[in-house]
């Protein structure tokens, strides 16, 4: 075969895979859902909920604002019959008109919300964005405590900081919404006499080997306490929790007399 038939056969193969290539990209377009604007466009205002009275929210562009201080905005948008966040979250559709919003929540109940012009109603969206909650006030704590003839001296000092942590719940009507904590770093310290055998700051991170991966990411540091000294050494208590305090992991930080630093969960 000579240069120019193999260039030729070379731009012939080129030109079928092309082709091919265009075919799927088209068909994987025409086989995604579109995005309804005319539907988004009817859902823009204040929505509150028809049995209660209750404010639900507010939506303007492509977002969804709640009428709670710290609930943050969510990215939306309609999907054939779905409201879809950008979680990944669906709702399905039951019923939309101009005024009326009617959806599935996350356990199968109809949510119906009608539009409303009311100025009351409209005036709880008036905060800027939405509250950033810190879970603990700083606070330190101290004491004495003898062992085995010896005197050791503890301190605990519990320190807010700006590292946040996004935290996913329901609100009332079984929506899922983000609110945002900021997470604690805590801090111990152990002297013997004027002697410092240990001191230094834990964050929640270094409880990865212990504490599941997928509870510490939307977890708080919550609180570290003093229990009791034995012949292993000072024993403290840290606490891991949800935002909302119903479920929680112990993990036990012991500090040798020796000054070294050992954990073990709990509970």
């Amino acid at each position: 075969m000579s240069s120019n038939e193999m260039r030729k056969l070379l731009l012939i193969i080129f030109a079928v895979v092309s082709l091919i290539g265009c075919s799927r990209q088209q068909g994987s377009v025409a086989g995604e859902e579109k995005e309804s604007r005319e539907a988004k466009a009817m859902l823009q205002g204040v929505w509150m909920d028809r049995e209660s009275g209750d404010v639900s929210f507010r939506v303007k562009g492509d977002t969804i604002f709640y009428a709670d201080t710290t609930s943050m905005p969510a990215y939306f948008k309609i999907v054939g019959d779905s409201l879809v966040f950008a979680s990944g979250t669906k709702y399905a559709i039951e019923k939309q008109t101009e005024h009326l919003f009617w959806f599935r929540n996350q356990n199968g109940d109809v949510i119906k919300l009608e539009k409303t012009d009311d100025q009351d109603a409209t005036a709880e969206f008036t905060h800027d964005t939405p509250k950033i909650m810190t879970y603990t006030h700083q606070v330190k704590t101290d004491s004495m405590v003898s062992y085995n003839g010896e005197r050791y001296h503890w301190y605990i000092a519990i320190n807010p900081t700006k590292y946040k942590v996004v935290n996913r719940t329901y609100n009332d009507d079984g929506v899922e919404v983000e609110n945002v904590y900021y997470d604690n770093i805590m801090h111990i310290s152990v002297f013997k006499g004027g002697q410092q055998l240990y001191s230094s700051d834990f964050r929640k991170q270094q409880y990865d080997n212990i504490v599941p991966s997928e509870f510490l990411t939307e977890a708080i540091f919550a609180n570290m306490e003093y229990s009791h000294a034995d012949a292993s050494g000072l024993h403290f208590n840290a606490t891991l929790c949800m935002p909302d305090g119903a479920s929680c992991y112990l993990v036990e930080t012991l500090i040798s007399y020796k000054g070294q630093m050992t954990m073990k969960m709990i509970e």
